[in-house]
């Protein structure tokens, strides 16, 4: 994989975890010579199972070593001026207007349609369309917690909650992690003013997820472990809604665990969300499950061939994988996971051809996703690389713009 910001990226990431050359190449298996070479930027390239290695010793992803996928359209331009609305929409001028109240057409149920069907074209990976639309949906989210009666401004503040949350995970797309923690605190800020129970603990998810993503674990399973233990202490996992954010929390406690070497825990953690996920369907239905955490069998399963990727045991990823039916629920983020940890798993198996079966199929099911996703084009590049390239790489190489 060839990337000119990767020593640049390496040596960050790296002094964020407070490591030096020789630590991170112990932690990795990685030899200090090609770390060192990395970090020069005398080596610009480094083969998957080289980065599996880094990014495991560093304790984050490897798509944090790679680059996130962009919450952007193939121009690249993450900080132009549709950006520089959605940070004006996260955080107003100082001194500016305040929120007007909302008009007589004014629809909270179509403010949460909305809102809903932003959260399923982010799923999509449609962020062009995403980042149009945020500003306006916060500024309707802010007229309406100053409007109506108290009923109708603890609604507003839902939604307003729901709606930063969005921009939050937009936000760690782009590689901004400071301001999605802004974006994500103002929604819990609004979420303790609303009329949702369940806005806290999911937006503390996403909070955790961003603390994740900064290499900041121990804060990331503290913060999602005390939030899942006050779920289930509040008997929210005795309703569906309630144990999908039960069951979420419990899995980003687990991944967090999981980078921070404690596997067995991580296990046990997966086990119980496992066991429970068997239960959502037994409840009475929720709400919209656009505007609930993603928690069932499916997703436990997908979290499981990820950590198994992630962490050397390409075989047991493939065995939980085989036969997988996923739920009608499942976001097309979450099966472009899936169908990406299997390309993973067959690549470090030496199956060039299951790998290029995986990626095909990914590129039927979410061919958007997939030019976004920089962990899809490492896959392909390593391909490519081979002696003997599969039948059927080709068409893949061209489509990511990879090869020669």
């Amino acid at each position: 994989m060839a990337n000119e910001h990767l020593g640049r990226t390496l040596r960050r990431l790296r002094r964020l975890a407070a490591l030096t050359q020789e630590e991170l190449a112990e932690r990795s298996g990685v030899s200090v010579d090609v770390i060192r070479q990395l970090e020069q930027g005398r080596k610009h390239s480094a083969r998957l199972p080289t980065l599996h290695a880094l990014a495991n010793g560093l304790g984050v992803e490897l798509t944090t070593l790679l680059g996130d996928p962009p919450a952007v359209a193939a121009t690249g331009e993450n900080d132009g001026p549709r950006f520089v609305a959605v940070r004006r929409a996260v955080m107003p001028a100082l001194w500016g207007p305040r929120p007007e109240p909302t008009g007589r057409d004014f629809s909270i149920e179509r403010l949460r349609e909305q809102i809903a069907d932003a959260w399923s074209q982010y799923h999509s990976a449609e962020f062009d369309t995403v980042m149009k639309t945020l500003p306006d949906l916060i500024a309707e989210a802010r007229s309406a917690t100053v409007s109506g009666a108290d009923d109708d401004r603890k609604a507003g503040f839902t939604a307003l909650g729901k709606v930063l949350q969005l921009a939050g995970h937009v936000a760690v797309r782009m590689g901004k992690t400071d301001l999605a923690l802004t974006s994500l605190e103002r929604a819990i800020e609004a979420a303790q003013q609303s009329d949702d129970l369940l806005l806290t603990p999911m937006l503390v998810n996403s909070v955790a997820w961003t603390y994740q993503r900064q290499g900041r674990l121990e804060d990331a399973l503290h913060i999602a472990l005390y939030a899942a233990e006050t779920a289930e202490e509040g008997g929210h996992t005795d309703t569906a809604d309630g144990l999908k954010v039960w069951g979420a929390l419990t899995m980003s406690a687990a991944t967090s665990a999981a980078r921070s070497g404690d596997y067995k825990r991580a296990a046990e953690m997966m086990a119980e969300a496992e066991t429970a996920a068997a239960r959502v369907s037994k409840l009475p239905p929720g709400g919209d499950n656009r505007m609930v955490s993603v928690f069932s069998p499916s997703s436990v399963r997908i979290e499981r061939v990820r950590l198994a990727v992630q962490y050397g045991h390409p075989d047991e990823a493939l065995a939980l994988a085989k036969g997988m039916r996923l739920s009608k629920d499942t976001p097309p983020s979450w099966r472009t996971w899936l169908l990406l940890d299997v390309a993973r798993a067959h690549t470090d198996t030496g199956d060039a051809a299951g790998a290029v079966k995986a990626l095909e199929s990914l590129r039927r099911v979410a061919p958007t996703w997939m030019q976004h996703h920089t962990l899809a084009v490492a896959i392909v590049r390593d391909l490519w690389a081979l002696p003997n390239r599969p039948p059927g790489l080709r068409p893949l190489a061209e489509f990511l713009g990879v090869g020669e």
